[in-house]
């Protein structure tokens, strides 16, 4: 079973609760090994006010938040009936699986939130030799000059028409040699 993100339809204004609720009942109903993540998809915007100028976070989706979970008879049920849930989107019918979003879907969703996909802390170190795997840099070989945990990229230098230049790259577009 393959974990998906599933988009679910609340109440107006009822996000942060719903998604409050979800996260007790996934704890008090042990469903942690198939419900993962909870999201309200917001994003900071600038706002103008009385000529002042403050931050202010924007639901993304008025009345939606986003699951991250392994679909199961026991993960849907779980999640229809949180408080303030009013149904799976893109179920067709009554008792009906819902559909999960495509993943450059959920990806695009996280990106705008600032949040990306868990992954894997590599086993980098610095001065360390890799390949770039993929984009202009494809095939070069560069060391490792930095590494950025929090954002998932390090700093490689490579050496392009005898000069090292420094590339700041994601962690999944190089490789060990």
């Amino acid at each position: 079973m393959e974990k998906n993100w599933y988009v679910v339809h609340t109440y107006s204004g009822y996000e942060n609760k719903v998604k409050a609720n979800l996260e007790k009942r996934v704890e008090s109903m042990d469903m942690t090994d198939k419900i993962f993540r909870v999201l309200v998809p917001v994003e900071e915007e600038t706002e103008v006010k009385n000529g002042k100028t403050k931050q202010v976070t924007k639901k993304v989706f008025p009345g939606y938040v986003i699951v991250e979970m392994v679909m199961t008879d026991d993960s849907w049920y779980v999640v229809r009936n949180t408080p303030g849930v009013t149904g799976f989107v893109g179920s067709s019918g009554a008792g009906s699986k819902p559909t999960a979003l495509l993943p450059e879907e959920a990806e695009a969703i996280l990106k705008q939130m600032g949040v990306s996909e868990p992954k894997a802390d590599l086993d980098f170190e610095l001065k360390e030799s890799v390949k770039v795997k993929e984009g202009p840099f494809a095939n070069f070989i560069g060391s490792i000059e930095e590494i950025y945990l929090d954002k998932q990229k390090i700093k490689v230098h490579v050496n392009m028409f005898g000069r090292e230049t420094p590339v700041e790259l994601e962690f999944d577009q190089v490789e060990k040699i």
